[in-house]
């Protein structure tokens, strides 16, 4: 089994990235030989970074037990979804601290891109690539680009019926380049 984790990248109340990961998600479980798990950073209160020993240097445990937690929660991935908010053309802190609180856990890990925003997240996974690529990570060039998400939900941030379903084809063609850079 492939194991694919994806992360929901922000924890605002009334956030998207709970609709765009759970449907990303959804159409990923129906892929044979996958094993999806979809990881909240609301359950992972890590700091913001501060260390004195940049992660890419930490040879043992990470000096936070929450840090701990997520490393030993990512070193069990073969490859990871990001789903990213765009906020001020860039991705989420959130998100980023994230990433940058662990190092070799990410390293020579396939990771491909669900962002949501004014021009469908596109600068946030601009952002994001130079980000991974650091890490040693190998980022998927087909993304899902989520238009004006706002739009997308009804009172009480629910997901309008069958809303996502223009996005489909772009989730199976990047779950395949995924899929394919797994092995």
């Amino acid at each position: 089994m492939t194991k694919i984790k994806i992360i929901l990248g922000s924890t605002r109340p009334g956030r998207f990235s709970e609709h765009a990961g759970v449907w990303i998600a959804e159409i990923a479980k129906q892929r044979p030989g996958l094993e999806i798990e979809v990881l909240d950073l609301r359950d992972y209160p890590m700091p913001f970074f501060n260390d004195p020993i940049p992660p890419l240097y930490v040879t043992s445990d990470y000096l936070n037990p929450e840090v701990n937690k997520w490393a030993n929660k990512i070193k069990e991935a073969d490859g990871f979804i990001l789903v990213t908010p765009e906020y001020n053309r860039g991705t989420s802190a959130i998100l980023k601290n994230a990433l940058d609180s662990i190092y070799k856990e990410w390293n020579d890990k396939p990771v491909a891109f669900v962002a949501y925003g004014v021009v469908g997240g596109a600068r946030a996974i601009e952002q994001l690539h130079s980000a991974v690529l650091q890490m040693q990570m190998h980022p998927i060039g087909n993304a899902v680009y989520i238009m004006s998400p706002w739009n997308l939900v009804e009172e009480g941030n629910k997901l309008k019926s069958d809303i996502l379903n223009p996005y489909i084809e772009s989730g199976n063609k990047m779950l395949d380049a995924l899929v394919k850079a797994t092995v």
